[in-house]
Order: structure tokens, then sequence, then C-alpha cells
């Protein structure tokens, strides 16, 4: 059986790779379930695999460290490779390395938790985050990703972008507060070209407020920053001096991050 397919997204209609494909797909899988680890035939189900072709491909991916299992060899699990890939990644980004010291600034300035994000399709993934003293999280939101329509950095970003590109909805709601509907969002993004930065008022986590501000280093923006303040803290001064220091943050990070991202202009 050919291990080639056409596909619409390769690249200059190059021929996809099946078995590369599969593995692509099968670590997407494994990752996003987090620390929920899966049954080979979880696995094959999914992917829509033969049992056997799954054994085979999970025991190759063991063997070099991209998959883990437990002692009885029944359950799977991300292994330790993508956490090196991801790191490389983060280290490798000129524009991340900027960014970094400015966060530090802004989150010591405010004591709040800093993010630094980037659009991925229609999820924003966390590239940096400065946590609050005041408010720890247990698990760090770096590598992570969120639905654009849910928080400040992806609204941030979305509003860099004609609502035309929007999907139609229903989106996922988060909370109680999440924008469900195109018309909803759309409405909300219009808000935030006007004023300059968005406002997620609990609509990712309750009891959080956050203040999304697009990079805009290129257009449209695919990097943004947001603070993230608790709801109990945010007196109308305090929201005032937090706008006015991601501004400045915003203005040190557009004026220092390389065009093009570095000397290697990524697509």
């Amino acid at each position: 059986m050919s291990e080639t397919s056409e596909t619409g997204g390769a690249a200059g209609g190059v021929r996809e790779v099946k078995s590369a494909a599969r593995t692509v797909e099968l670590l997407e899988v494994l990752a996003a379930r987090g620390d929920r680890p899966a049954r080979l035939q979880e696995l094959a189900d999914e992917l829509g695999v033969p049992r056997s072709s799954m054994y085979a491909l999970l025991q190759t991916l063991i063997s070099r460290g991209w998959v883990r299992t437990d002692v009885t060899g029944s359950l799977y699990g991300i292994g330790i490779h993508a956490l090196l890939t991801g790191t490389s990644y983060l280290d490798s980004d000129p524009r991340v390395r900027v960014a970094r010291p400015y966060l530090d600034e802004a989150s010591q300035a405010l004591g709040e938790t800093i993010h630094l994000g980037r659009l991925d399709g229609h999820d924003v993934a966390y590239l940096a985050t400065r946590e609050s003293h005041e408010y720890l999280r247990t698990i760090s939101r770096v590598g992570r990703r969120l639905p654009a329509h849910v928080g400040a950095l992806g609204k941030a970003l979305l509003a860099q972008r004609p609502d035309a590109e929007l999907p139609e909805g229903p989106y996922e709601a988060h909370t109680p507060n999440t924008h469900t509907s195109r018309e909803s969002l759309a409405a909300d993004l219009a808000a935030t070209r006007e004023r300059g930065y968005s406002v997620d008022r609990e609509e990712g986590v309750p009891g959080i407020v956050g203040f999304g501000f697009a990079l805009r280093y290129e257009v449209p923006a695919l990097d943004a920053i947001s603070c993230s303040v608790p709801v109990a803290r945010l007196t109308p001064e305090h929201e005032a001096r937090i706008v006015a220091v991601m501004r400045e943050t915003r203005a040190k990070v557009e004026a220092t991050a390389p065009s093009g991202s570095g000397s290697v202009h990524w697509r």
C-alpha cells in the first residue's frame, strides 16, 4: 500500500506521507489527553487504523522517547522527547527571547500574571508566562492551548483580522460568560479594535479578568501579551494601571523584536 497521498494542505501540492501524518496525529492525540493515558484500542479507534499497525507505531515511538508506557505496557502517554522539542522551539525563537525580560518587568510592576501567546489555527498557544506571587497556578500554561475566542490573548489577535474569517459557531463555552455565537464575538472584537486592547471578563476562567494586547511587529499579528488578574483585586484604579503598563510593555517588545522572526522568516 502506498505511503503517500495527495493533500491540499501540503506545500506546493507535495504528496503527504501517510506514515508521517499518522505519527503526528498520534502524538497530537496523546498530547491533548494530558494526564489521561490511552489504551491501544482507544488510539486505534480514534485514528482509524488497525490495532496491529497502531501497536507497531507505538513501540517505535516508545523506543525513541516520543511515547511512554506504564509497567504493564497497556497504557500510553506523551514522552519526554516531546518536551525537549517544545523547549527547543521556545529557545530558538528570537521574539520569545526578546519578550521574556519585558514580561518580567510587567509582572513585577503590576504584581499580576503576564502571558505571551501565539495564534495557531483557531487556538492560542502559550509561549511564556510570568506568574503573580499573589495568585499561583498549580500547572504552568506554557505549551498549552486555548481556543482563541475564549481569552484576552486570542481576542486581541482575532481583532486584527476581518470578521469574515471567524468560524460560523456555535463556539465552545468555558464559562457562562464565554462568547458562543459569531455575532456576540464579532461585537466584542469591534469594541476591542476601538479601545486598542481586548478584555476577557471571566470568559475563560471564573474569577479571572484578562487584558490582551496584540504585538504588531507583523500584520496581521500572530503574537499577543496579556495580563490576568483575579476579580477580587480589580479596582478601576488597578485596571487603569494594568492598561498603562501593558501598553508600555507592548511598545517595548514591538520596538525590540526582530521583524520576520529574525534572520529566518518562518511560515
